[in-house]
């Protein structure tokens, strides 16, 4: 252990402190920790060379990615190395981001999990990846759906609704909104067509639908926060809408770098992370948060969809 007072002058700083506190729980990659912290690469660099040579911190090389994690006190009796981890363990609670980086810490880690869990899944076989007779997702959705028990739902930001029709047949009432005259148009003739009469489309920004709070079971973003100009306020609107205990479902891109998808799909924004989804779930009022990453196209740009969910809570839970 380095000099205490140099040790103490690294501590001042909350960035530092932060950086501690994470891989104080986990061994993290640079990349990782730009995710969690939400800053710049050469930012974070700078702060872990500053904490690495003052023996705070240590590197390791694995493949092609080098993780960084707490020196490991080589003397289980150096009162000086006890007493900063002391400080470092109290800072936690004077700290505002510490309890958002523990969440985003555990989507990372989750991450990491799931990115190993699917290498191991191609090596098991092609399963899935070539035609099968009678296997479809429009299949599959059908028979999914189906297992739903009646329920009032919400598809906001709903365009033709392909989604609510499916929807449509085992619900108790679907309300698809949607700010596009022509979508609900196309979509209310399409649902008298198939004789639907618990389908109702309706007109409205899925920032304040045009539905009554405290009505609805189910709320479903289909790709549609991306078109939102205030995803988060959109969020919040589904929280007002449903009732107590009722769940949010999210199925939106992973954050992406295609710009081109502004031009060419009138997307506000591209994509959203893990830890965005979970912050704006978290602030809308959510529980119970569960996010994953459910897949990822082959051809480029390499798209990727999240999945997020969550329920509102009930009046008298803790």
């Amino acid at each position: 252990m380095g000099s205490i007072i140099k040790s103490l002058r690294l501590l001042a700083d909350a960035t530092r402190l932060r950086l501690l506190l994470l891989l104080e729980q986990a061994e993290l990659t640079v990349a990782e920790i730009q995710e969690i912290l939400g800053m710049g690469q050469s930012r974070i660099s700078t702060h872990l060379a500053q904490l690495k040579r003052a023996g705070l911190v240590q590197d390791r090389r694995a493949g092609k990615n080098i993780y960084y994690g707490l020196t490991q006190a080589d003397d289980p009796t150096d009162a000086t190395g006890a007493r900063l981890r002391e400080i470092v363990a109290a800072s936690a609670k004077e700290i505002a981001e510490t309890p958002g980086d523990r969440v985003a810490l555990g989507l990372v880690l989750r991450k990491r999990e799931d990115k190993a869990r699917e290498y191991f899944n191609r090596l098991a076989g092609k399963f899935g990846r070539s035609y099968c007779p009678g296997r479809s997702w429009q299949s599959t959705a059908h028979m999914l759906f189906g297992l739903l028990p009646p329920m009032v739902i919400a598809d906001l930001g709903a365009g033709e609704g392909t989604l609510s029709q499916l929807l449509a047949r085992t619900a108790k009432k679907v309300l698809a909104v949607d700010s596009s005259e022509k979508m609900v148009e196309f979509g209310s003739n399409l649902a008298r067509e198939h004789g639907f009469t618990n389908l109702e489309y309706r007109l409205g920004d899925i920032q304040s639908p045009p539905i009554e709070a405290g009505s609805v079971d189910l709320a479903i973003f289909s790709q549609a926060l991306h078109h939102a100009a205030q995803p988060a306020k959109a969020v919040a609107a589904a929280h007002t809408i449903l009732r107590p205990g009722g769940r949010i479902v999210v199925l939106d891109l992973l954050s992406h770098t295609f710009e081109q998808a502004r031009e060419l799909y009138a997307d506000l924004w591209l994509g959203f992370s893990e830890v965005e989804l979970h912050q704006m779930l978290e602030s809308g009022g959510f529980v119970g948060i569960e996010i994953s990453i459910v897949s990822r196209e082959e051809q480029s740009p390499h798209l990727q969809t999240v999945l997020a969910a969550a329920r509102k809570r009930i009046t008298d839970e803790g």
